[in-house]
């Protein structure tokens, strides 16, 4: 499995937010986006999760399913800055629905809270939780379902350091088994062998610069 961009670009309204930004990533590889808020590291995520159509440019993935090539947002679990959870749902129905909903099963509902460290409170509102407690649920989504690209947007956000830590642990799992992930974030996120793409925005000249 590899997931090739090449010469993305994308545009915000009138204003294009990055052009030539061209990546490769082989199972077992992740790429972190890092830059300064309107670089363009949330609006490449929306493109490589097809959310976003890009300007010009192609982002497709090869795998045993599909050698010719495909969509990564076909197999891809994409976590933003909202959570997508239901707050007047329990925390139990809301991984059951997307559990469901995705197709793919991978750990129980009662097995995702433990791993994201919160076993024995899936039976609460949405709602009734931390932030924290939200977010780590949020990523809980990504273990009821299995998808093989996991693409993130500041995963780690109102988390602290035991949680950064956790979360950097099922990231590492994740690409332990062939997993790709594709991640922004303003902070380390603790992963050993990432690599790091810069995003600087665009001013008409190669927007990507490997770390």
């Amino acid at each position: 499995m590899h997931l090739t961009a090449e010469n993305l670009a994308a545009r915000r309204g009138e204003d294009l937010i990055f052009v030539n930004v061209s990546f490769y990533l082989a199972a077992g590889e992740a790429l972190v986006l890092t830059g300064k808020n309107g670089s363009g590291k949330s609006t490449l995520l929306r493109v490589a999760a097809g959310l976003l159509r890009p300007e010009k440019g192609t982002v497709i993935l090869h795998d045993e399913e599909s050698p010719q090539g495909r969509h990564p947002g076909e197999v891809s679990h994409y976590l933003g800055h909202r959570n997508a959870m239901k707050n007047e749902l329990t925390v139990a129905e809301n991984l059951d629905f997307w559990r469901s909903f995705l197709g793919n099963a991978g750990l129980s509902t009662e097995d995702a809270a433990e791993a994201v460290g919160l076993s024995g409170i899936t039976h609460l509102p949405f709602a009734y939780l931390s932030a924290g407690q939200q977010r780590r649920f949020a990523f809980a989504k990504l273990l009821v379902a299995h998808r093989p690209v996991w693409i993130l947007d500041e995963p780690t956000a109102a988390l602290d350091a035991s949680a950064d830590r956790l979360f950097a642990g099922l990231i590492e799992a994740h690409l332990a088994k062939g997993g790709i992930v594709l991640a922004a974030t303003h902070q380390p996120l603790g992963l050993k062998n990432a690599r790091e793409l810069k995003m600087t925005g665009f001013a008409g000249v190669d927007q990507g610069v490997w770390g």
